[in-house]
């Protein structure tokens, strides 16, 4: 593992472009919050509401907004997004893991299998009969990789990975440890009072530059395959049913749950604990709150919340008895936009 390097801002801006007041020649060698920044660090401000820490700041330097090039004297970066800005410079700091490629000796790797020497296949690993590894593909201890599957150029595993068999991961993909790719959807048919088992034929496809979380679970399709599309974030602990597809660069924040068959569109953004129903399907650019029930599609590209404040439980009674009894106004008093439809734009 290497250490950081150290840079001057006028080394930053002229990398990732925006406008130096103060010394240019200020040197960091870190990056840090405006309240853990010491001396050497670069930090940043983000919301104008932190303008308090940015006083009390003991950084280096500091990456701000255009409408707050003035609110400190300390040598600054003015740029348009101070938060894009952080995250580009951040990972120069990112210590890089020089990964060795070969296989380790305790990892178990089918002769059928399709290994690139230029992969790194961990201690413990197991790699089944026509799976094929990509080059630069690093497999952390104990990861699994089953029958038939691909992992694209680039892409990094973290220790216990499990990808079930006949799933395709993408380049430079990230998957965190514990994520299970390809396990059975939950598909059942009554028969007798007794459930029958539904065999879930499809895979799963995950497109470049995806990153999933630790302990997330995507299920393989039923009959098609389930879909992540390129560019797509997932949290830590997210359930994505059978024959789910997320479109391209959607972010899932964590512990959010897509039921099977599911569709969302494009550049999408789903809270914290948001659950999206089965065979549901939401238009590109649709941005859901933390903790939202989606219960029916949604085909007008906004912001949907659905959160309601906590309170004492006797309160929450009487008042979610009210909420129940404004359907029962008459259509005369109701407000404009309770009109049926009127959420479905």
């Amino acid at each position: 593992m290497t250490g950081p390097a150290r840079y001057r801002l006028s080394d930053l801006a002229e990398r990732f472009g925006g406008e130096v007041l103060g010394d240019p020649g200020t040197r960091v060698a870190g990056i840090a919050s405006l309240r853990s920044a010491g001396e050497g660090d670069l930090s940043f401000l983000a919301r104008g509401k932190f303008r308090e820490s940015l006083r009390a700041t003991r950084a280096a330097a500091v990456i701000v907004s255009r409408e707050d090039r003035d609110a400190t004297a300390l040598p600054r970066i003015v740029c348009e997004d101070s938060y894009l800005y952080y995250a580009k410079v951040a990972e120069l700091f990112q210590p890089r893991v020089d990964v060795a490629p070969g296989i380790h000796p305790s990892a178990v790797v089918s002769p059928r299998a399709n290994v690139h020497p230029g992969a790194s296949i961990g201690p413990g690993c197991h790699v089944a009969d026509e799976a094929r590894i990509e080059h630069g593909v690093f497999l952390g201890a104990g990861c699994v990789i089953g029958a038939g599957s691909s992992i694209g150029e680039g892409s990094r595993l973290h220790p216990r990975v499990c990808v079930y068999h006949g799933c395709s991961i993408g380049r430079r993909a990230i998957i965190h440890s514990g994520a299970v790719i390809g396990a059975d959807g939950f598909g059942m048919a009554l028969e007798g009072g007794r459930w029958r088992k539904i065999p879930q034929l499809g895979g799963v496809r995950i497109g470049d530059d995806v990153e999933i979380g630790a302990n997330t679970t995507i299920d393989r399709g039923a009959l098609d395959d389930t879909v992540i599309e390129e560019g797509v974030k997932l949290d830590n602990q997210i359930q994505i049913g059978h024959n789910v597809h997320i479109g391209a660069h959607s972010a899932l924040a964590g512990c959010v749950g897509i039921a099977g068959s599911a569709r969302i569109g494009r550049g999408c953004t789903l809270g914290g604990g948001a659950i999206v129903l089965g065979h549901l399907e939401l238009a590109d650019g649709v941005h859901v709150s933390a903790a939202t029930v989606i219960t029916r599609s949604i085909r007008s590209p906004r912001e949907y919340a659905g959160l309601y404040p906590f309170q004492r439980k006797s309160e929450w009674v009487r008042n979610a008895a009210l909420i129940r009894r404004l359907g029962k106004r008459p259509r005369d008093q109701r407000p404009a936009d309770s009109e049926p439809g009127a959420d479905r734009e």
